[in-house]
């Protein structure tokens, strides 16, 4: 792999100046966050906007004649047309307010599956899924007598297409594949796999956590059926979220939970459920965190965001040069398209060890099976050090990094 310079049209010092928490110092040494994937951090911005509301704003939403909650409901509602312009949705209603994308998915597994699954149906879901695009579709099958069937992965941890195809028929009901992989960083071919259910009449669920913060995200370019995201790994406070559906769809599912604000009509013989988007939004919301989401968007819209993605994407292949130079490290996930996560392990080092070591260097990285523990399966290792990019990260991060894992060898030795 040859030597990548970083974009001369990326300031990432001018980028770093908007998140405070990139100046502060962890075990004596300056804050090095190679754990975005994870969480990724907040901007000034969003810190901003967030104080305002609690100290302005604050009430809750759709239920109130008073200023206060009719402004607090109109800034909520605009975070959600944030959102719409954000992934291209064609209508704002299209997007559903969750905590994060594990909501989102149990919220389709449930409502679509209880409604469109049933015994001898089944479910194709892809051997590099996190947990939460797993056993959310675990639990459906187990509950309607469906099967779950399961897309092979290759030693490189890409997606066996030609086995995809082999697995839908005419029971399969649904779809559930990661858009990028959390654990390999592999980007799979989303819209050529839509493409290929939809021949079938089968619809698709995509786990976007990933990718939204990397790379574009446009669902009816890709003609998505659900697409489900978090805001707290786009740079948005947790407790945020989004699980887009197609009109259609959600039309046809029933509530996923029931409470206040999803209802038309209650009475003790029968109720009436609201239009979208409240039919799926049972009780009082995230506001302040759905507030922080819609900021967020602004935030990304303010920049330079093809080249941001540009130069991450640059960053991570200087860095799977820098580690793969070393002997000794192995990197788990070599797919050809791969988006900001450098998974790797030591010879002879349990990668536990090996976050604990990087910490005291001031370098924030996950260790463990990272919520995919058949893709660790897969590549029998216990578990994998994580090293994973933001746009404001730098190529003298991952030089520390680099220097981090040789201290690392030498420690073990």
């Amino acid at each position: 792999m040859t030597a990548v310079k970083q974009m001369s049209n990326f300031d990432v010092n001018k980028i770093r100046e908007d998140f405070p928490v990139l100046t502060q110092t962890v075990n004596g040494k300056p804050l090095v966050y190679l754990d975005n994937a994870a969480s990724s951090q907040v901007s000034n911005l969003v810190i901003e906007r967030g104080s305002k509301y609690l100290a302005e704003e604050h009430s809750n939403v759709h239920r109130g004649v008073h200023y206060l909650s009719q402004l607090a409901t109109n800034e909520y509602e605009k975070a959600r047309e944030n959102v719409r312009k954000f992934i291209n949705a064609k209508e704002s209603k299209e997007c559903i307010f969750v905590r994060g994308c594990t909501e989102g998915i149990n919220l389709v597994a449930n409502s679509y599956g209880r409604k469109f699954i049933n015994e001898g149906d089944e479910i194709i879901i892809s051997a590099m899924e996190h947990h939460s695009n797993i056993v959310p579709w675990q639990m459906i099958a187990e509950e309607r007598g469906a099967k779950i069937r399961v897309i092979p992965i290759n030693e490189n941890g890409e997606l066996v297409l030609d086995e995809y195809e082999n697995l839908l028929n005419e029971r399969t009901k649904i779809v559930a594949v990661a858009h990028v992989s959390n654990s390999l960083g592999t980007v799979n071919p989303i819209k050529e796999m839509i493409a290929t259910a939809h021949k079938f009449g089968v619809p698709v669920c995509i786990d976007g956590a990933q990718a939204v913060p990397h790379l574009r995200v446009d669902v009816q370019d890709l003609d998505a059926d659900f697409y489900a995201f978090s805001g707290h790994k786009m740079f948005a406070p947790t407790g945020s979220g989004v699980i887009y559906g197609k009109k259609e769809w959600l039309d046809k599912m029933p509530p996923y939970q029931g409470g206040g604000s999803m209802i038309r009509v209650v009475t003790f013989e029968k109720t009436t459920y609201a239009g979208l988007p409240e039919k799926f939004e049972a009780g009082t919301p995230a506001i302040a965190s759905q507030i922080g989401l819609g900021a967020a968007i602004d935030y990304l819209n303010s920049i330079d965001l093809d080249a941001a993605f540009a130069y991450e994407h640059e960053l991570l292949e200087y860095a799977t040069e820098k580690l793969s130079n070393i002997e000794g490290v192995k990197i788990i996930g070599t797919a050809k398209e791969k988006a900001s996560v450098l998974s790797f392990t030591i010879e002879n080092v349990h990668p536990h060890d090996i976050g604990t070591i990087l910490d005291q260097q001031g370098i924030a990285v996950r260790a463990g099976h990272h919520c995919a523990q058949p893709v660790m399966k897969f590549f029998d290792v216990p578990a994998t050090a994580r090293a994973s990019f933001a746009f404001y990260n730098t190529k003298e991060e991952v030089d520390k990094l680099a220097e981090a894992v040789q201290k690392v060898i030498e420690v073990f030795a």
